[in-house]
């Protein structure tokens, strides 16, 4: 902030309040009030924060709460919020995240009286993001747990799903499972079966009867105290054709280019290459997804991501997935991932490393 002439940041998302105060509730899940915290150049960050929250944030490192009966339309905390930033700006340059992978939680009409009252504001993403990118050995080790976790769930699928099955029955036992095991939550789940192959792998569960040949993927996102995995897996029922057993192992030979361009050294466009390069030379019809995997943290996705222009340089303790995907034939994709940390030698897995041939249920 010194070298940025920042004299003070306001964040209003959850994964940045909570990143800068330990405050973590599923209480963000209502949009009816905001909340606020402003980090000063020197000093502790201070809270505004809807009354109701008083307790929970007390529970924190945060000493100075300063808070407001909500909802009020009329004035729900910008009031405030303007108060604040004065204070702790002392007239000095305000940011705030504005760049990709940002947004702001708060009215705009109320955005619009803080930058009135207080002036313009400016943008820090590069500050926020470099921090959130590279993580703390606490955080790692919330990953690795529910990495374990979830890999654990993954090796337990055989004894949950069969043919006959509803792609919801199918569902509901991961789901089930994956919390049995340790998980928090399981917030993101998608995935889809068919026959030989699946275009669309992002869909809520159907009533679809799970039958002999069809390919399964499952991708979740499953969180340990508020820090994610996210990785998916491949399955066949019965038996599986060539052309599927084929593009699985491009895929997870794939996996293996990313992980091992995963180094101190490189790029995520490193990265990337790393990985296009093994589907291309396996017959890839194409790749509009706009990337092979990303940054994984507080969120499911964080920066930075694994494309042909990012070009963010890779630090050690940056967790990221890798996840290429490839279209083998019209309407028929293949795509696997896998949860790593970048050490000062290489990636280092936290999750735990799918089988290099396509596994049949």
């Amino acid at each position: 902030m010194d070298e940025h002439d920042i004299a003070a940041i306001l964040v209003t998302t959850e994964p940045e309040v909570r990143y800068f105060t330990g405050f973590h509730t599923p209480f963000w899940q209502s949009p009816t009030r905001p909340w606020f915290t402003v980090i000063p150049a020197a000093g502790k960050p201070v809270a505004v924060i809807p009354s109701i929250g008083r307790a929970s944030m007390a529970g924190t490192w945060i000493d100075d709460i300063r808070t407001w009966s909500s909802p009020r339309p009329d004035d729900d905390g910008v009031t405030l919020l303007v108060e604040c930033l004065r204070e702790l700006s002392a007239g000095g340059r305000i940011g705030t995240p504005m760049g990709p992978e940002t947004h702001v939680r708060m009215p705009l009409r109320d955005l619009d009286r803080v930058r009135t009252e207080v002036g313009g504001l400016t943008d820090v993403t590069d500050i926020v993001s470099g921090l959130r990118m590279v993580k703390s050995d606490l955080e790692i080790d919330k990953h690795r747990f529910i990495c374990g976790v979830v890999s654990d769930a993954f090796d337990e699928l055989p004894n949950l799903l069969s043919t006959g099955m509803t792609e919801r029955q199918a569902f509901a036992a991961f789901r089930a499972e994956i919390v049995r095991q340790g998980a928090d939550d399981v917030p993101y789940l998608v995935g889809a079966t068919g026959p030989d192959g699946i275009d669309d792998i992002i869909r809520q569960p159907t009533d679809r009867e799970i039958v002999d040949g069809d390919m399964l993927i499952f991708d979740t996102g499953s969180t340990y105290d508020g820090y994610f995995s996210d990785f998916d897996r491949n399955f066949a029922f019965t038996s599986a054709t060539r052309g599927a057993k084929d593009a699985y192992r491009a895929v997870w030979e794939a996996t293996e280019a990313g992980i091992a361009a995963a180094r101190p050294d490189a790029t995520t466009t490193d990265v990337f290459t790393a990985m296009n390069e093994v589907l291309k030379r396996a017959g890839s019809l194409g790749n509009d997804v706009g990337r092979l995997g990303h940054g994984l943290g507080m969120q499911i996705t964080e920066w930075p991501s694994n494309t042909a222009s990012d070009e963010t340089p890779i630090a050690e303790r940056m967790v990221l997935t890798v996840e290429p995907g490839l279209l083998w034939a019209p309407g028929k994709a293949m795509v696997h991932e896998e949860n790593i940390v970048v050490r000062p030698g290489g990636a280092e897995l936290l999750s735990r490393r799918a089988a290099p041939d396509l596994p049949v249920i």
